[in-house]
């Protein structure tokens, strides 16, 4: 049996004590879930009991699929262990389990999963491994947020088809894994900012990062970072420009920090395989409609674009 382990980390301002007390409580499981943040309206039943062995959480949606998880340890303050059992779209069962521990400006939270899957679906652990890592990472930054904050400051909202293009960007051309993607891309704004000056382009106009590769096995991101241009400008070598054709795209509009981004591009993956839709020229766009500093962060709006075939 292809065996997968899958394990992620976030640093929290507040005691052991009260994120085991917020964890070991499945009624506040649906106020940070990275996946009911596609599927909000998916039916979710909690014991009466939600915070004690034997307690269970269970799901059911169209696009989430079915299964429930179950407390099997509660060791206060700093470990919970769990098992969830997959039903839909196939059935599997993991272990899961949440380590935390203190340190002098508060704790560390880790979220991992064990499981295995049947030996005909091998070829599916790279994927496991990359996309339920990716989803525990913007379920640790929602549990951050509700803990330090009382909230999450930012929603995601699903807008369907709509038109797209024709756009010419161009900007500098990077990757990085999605650990580093907020600081490379960071830098590849402000070095595709000094190169548009160099070459006497306006940078006046928006922002846009398109997503041209994702390297799936490895969790890397290939993407160009930069500035929608006319049609007629002329851009010299160090600078990669980009066409999307004038086309159909599902848009989903985020308000809100960056650091919830990826909450808007599960809506739309989630929601593009449910329609069982094909992206067309790339990977995918971020739109900047409005950026810091002129804007607070939680007012931020970018939109998400998944150009279709």
């Amino acid at each position: 049996m292809p065996k997968y382990h899958v394990e992620r980390s976030i640093d929290i301002a507040s005691t052991a004590e009260e994120v085991f007390e917020f964890l070991s409580d499945f009624g506040s499981w649906t106020t940070w879930s990275p996946w009911l943040i596609a599927e909000p309206d998916a039916q979710v039943t909690v014991s009466a009991d939600s915070k004690s062995v034997g307690s269970q959480y269970a799901w059911e949606g169209k696009m989430t699929g079915q299964g429930e998880i179950q407390h099997m340890t509660l060791n206060k303050p700093d470990f919970i262990e769990e098992e969830i059992r997959f039903l839909k779209p196939f059935k599997s069962v993991a272990k899961v389990c949440f380590h935390v521990k203190s340190k002098s400006n508060g704790c560390q939270l880790t979220w991992t999963m064990d499981g295995s899957l049947p030996w005909f679906m091998f070829w599916m652990v790279p994927m496991m491994k990359t996309f339920i890592g990716m989803d525990y990472q913007r379920g640790l930054n929602m549990i951050q947020d509700q803990l330090e904050k009382g909230a999450i400051d930012s929603k995601s909202v699903f807008h369907g088809k709509v038109p797209l293009g024709p756009l010419r960007m161009a900007g500098i051309a990077a990757s990085a894994p999605l650990d580093d993607l907020g600081s490379v891309m960071s830098e590849a704004f402000k070095k595709a900012k000094a190169e548009f000056s160099h070459q006497g382009l306006s940078t006046a106009a928006t922002m846009i990062s398109v997503y041209t590769k994702f390297h799936m096995s490895r969790g890397v991101f290939d993407f160009i970072c930069g500035y929608e241009i006319p049609e007629d400008a002329q851009v010299g070598p160090s600078l990669t420009t980009r066409i999307i054709p004038a086309g159909s795209a599902l848009r989903v509009e985020h308000i809100g920090s960056y650091k919830h981004l990826g909450n808007a591009w599960s809506v739309a993956n989630l929601q593009l395989r449910c329609q069982k839709l094909k992206l067309r020229t790339c990977a995918g766009l971020e739109v900047y409609r409005t950026v810091p500093p002129e804007t607070p962060e939680a007012e931020l709006q970018t939109d998400i674009y998944l150009p279709l075939k």
